[in-house]
């Protein structure tokens, strides 16, 4: 990482692109009205992800930034659960056509909370509505603590294909601090029980940045990691919010990483799971060369949704549950957030949408341009332009940062060619920012870029 850029780069706001625009430009001008067309709209060979929300937990991590609800109790997750399943007959019965469906994820909170049972129950419910592609990946994020082996059989016999478990690390002081006490054996347990039931493909998430973290705690975390061999890696930087989120008041900022440590941490990282074989993709992601994510990679077909990095191409992404979000071709949606509000909405037979935003031909490039930036680290801005049917050099004329980024080293600039030198891709989000029309025009706070 190229440290004279701090200065210049590392502390700009931005948003970490995993939507164009970033979604506090979502506006009520969008709403159940507007999804139910755009729904009904939907081509006859269109193709579909699904995501669906599990906003539940069994107890509180400090470092949390996820919008999640802690219960000691099954009944809320029923409730829950039964607002989803009426959610996903609402939404089919809008669509004329069926798509079909390629990718499935279940995201939380802890997906895996709920009963064995209720799991097969709603795959069961999607593949009714829905037609799934032979070749569909069905992934699960799961924590390995709460992971019962009645469940683990449940995920192989619903079919599903990647389990993602929540690791962080396996420091004990770092646990202690972030409350999440976790030890390698129960995540080796899960990884061992999820491969036996057939989920064939495993990712692992780890935090660098957290309280009493070091680059030798980081290294340890990832030694121990590699020996379960997963196939993919999340390397995330911690983003301590308390402002935002006010459980993370009980985190003692003292004991946080400085900005220095933090890239160290990062670098170590790095560093050891490229001697390990694995392939770095975009900001903070690794698989093994055989990894679906690391062939769509190197083909350049790699996407960017709000799942983070993904090789998901689908024409939509249809969310269910509180606050999730979704995306079709006019535009995006998202869900009421509150679980009463979402549930009512729901009770009333309508869809839970409450807010989203319509796309522009002009919006559409410039989220072209960045998912490529983001992604391939480069873009060859005549070829996106000429597909939108829009002139390159008019567009880049217009974006006046690109001279100073060009100065500092962050792009290298080659005719229509736009690339992203290695010591510089920590800075990529400074990068993709150069085509964001909308940046500041909202009042919300972005995390830092490096």
């Amino acid at each position: 990482m190229r440290q004279d850029l701090k200065a210049h780069y590392a502390d700009e706001r931005l948003p970490r692109y995993t939507s164009y625009p970033a979604s506090p430009h979502f506006t009520g001008a969008v709403g159940p009205a507007a999804y139910a067309e755009w729904l009904r709209a939907l081509p006859a060979e269109a193709t579909a992800s699904l995501y669906l929300h599990v906003p539940f937990c069994r107890s509180l991590c400090w470092y949390c930034g996820c919008h999640t609800h802690i219960t000691p109790h099954d009944a809320p997750i029923d409730d829950y659960l039964a607002s989803l399943r009426k959610e996903i007959g609402l939404v089919a019965g809008h669509l004329e056509r069926r798509p079909a469906v390629r990718h499935v994820h279940f995201g939380g909170g802890t997906p895996t909370i709920m009963a064995p049972g209720a799991f097969r129950e709603l795959m069961a419910l999607l593949r009714a509505h829905f037609p799934f592609a032979p070749e569909a990946e069905i992934a699960v994020e799961i924590d390995p603590r709460t992971l019962a082996p009645a469940m683990i059989r449940a995920l192989g016999e619903a079919g599903v294909t990647r389990a993602s478990l929540g690791v962080q690390s396996f420091d004990p002081a770092v646990q202690a601090a972030i409350r999440r006490r976790q030890d390698y054996a129960v995540t080796e347990a899960a990884v061992a029980g999820l491969r036996a039931a057939g989920v064939r493909r495993i990712n692992l998430d780890l935090i660098y940045g957290l309280p009493h973290q070091s680059v030798e705690s980081c290294i340890e975390t990832v030694r121990q990691c590699l020996a379960l061999r997963p196939d993919r890696l999340a390397v995330f930087g911690y983003a301590h919010v308390p402002r935002f989120k006010k459980h993370q008041r009980l985190i003692d900022a003292a004991t946080l990483p400085n900005a220095a440590a933090r890239r160290a941490q990062a670098q170590a990282v790095a560093d050891a799971l490229a001697g390990a074989g694995y392939r770095r993709i975009g900001l903070d992601h690794y698989a093994l060369p055989d990894d679906p994510m690391a062939v769509a990679w190197a083909e350049g077909q790699l996407h960017r949704n709000f799942q983070g990095y993904t090789t998901d191409s689908s024409d939509a992404l249809i969310g269910f549950g509180a606050s999730a979000i979704g995306r079709l071709p006019q535009g995006y949606v998202q869900n009421e957030p509150a679980l009463r509000a979402y549930a009512a909405r729901v009770a009333a037979n309508d869809v839970a949408t409450l807010r989203g935003y319509a796309l522009t031909p002009e919006d559409r490039l410039r989220a072209a341009l960045i998912e490529r930036i983001m992604c391939d680290g480069a873009v060859e801005v005549g070829a996106v332009c000429r597909s939108h049917g829009w002139d390159p050099e008019a567009l880049l004329a217009s974006l006046p940062r690109l001279r100073a980024l060009t100065d500092h080293g962050l792009v290298k600039r080659e005719g229509m060619r736009l690339t992203i030198p290695d010591d510089a891709r920590a800075y990529v989000r400074n990068v993709a920012a150069l085509f964001d029309a909308h940046l500041g025009t909202s009042a919300a706070m972005h995390s830092c870029a490096a």
